[in-house]
């Protein structure tokens, strides 16, 4: 087996970390806090804490109420999460580490809610600022988070491939 860099070890511990403090959240939530019972409490400002049971992907996307569809969504979050862990392993770039470790994360925190609970716990609610309709929780707001930072450092990558061809043609050397 090959071997895995820092930066890939570094991203499944992050990952690791992402999906210990949101089922720690969740345990809070519905454990100790009780939120189920008492629907929504007002935080500060235009935080609440709203229980919303989402059997969809992130913020209520594809909603589905059969078992079929719980059990191919855990299916799919478990299979992008093996696929990113192999795609980390070779890790070079500090930002790519930390988007996919934010990323796996999240799937994972989210499937152990779908796969336990039969749908996933969110209670995040900012709708008080007229913008953001969706209740949410911490997997999906590492998933969010990953996914753009992901973006940057696609986006950064190229940039850089870019420039070292135009100095290479710039050089004389073939830009092919």
């Amino acid at each position: 087996m090959n071997s895995m860099t820092r930066l890939g070890w570094t991203a499944l511990i992050l990952a690791a970390a992402i999906v210990v403090a949101d089922q720690a959240a969740k345990y809070w939530i519905l454990s100790v806090l009780n939120l189920p019972l008492k629907v929504s409490v007002p935080v500060a400002g235009p935080l609440a804490l709203t229980m919303v049971w989402n059997p969809g992907v992130s913020f209520g996307f594809l909603q589905g109420q059969q078992q079929l569809v719980r059990w191919l969504l855990a299916a799919f979050s478990v299979g992008v999460a093996i696929l990113l862990g192999v795609w980390v392993r070779r890790a070079d770039r500090p930002l790519f580490a930390l988007a996919i470790g934010l990323v796996m994360g999240g799937a994972v925190g989210n499937v152990i809610d779908r796969i336990r609970l039969g749908a996933v716990a969110d209670f995040i609610d900012v709708q008080k600022l007229g913008f953001f309709p969706w209740v949410f929780n911490l997997a999906d707001s590492a998933i969010s988070v990953g996914i753009c930072l992901l973006l940057i450092d696609m986006l950064r990558q190229d940039g850089r491939e870019r420039a070292t061809k135009a100095a290479h043609s710039a050089a004389g050397g073939d830009a092919s």
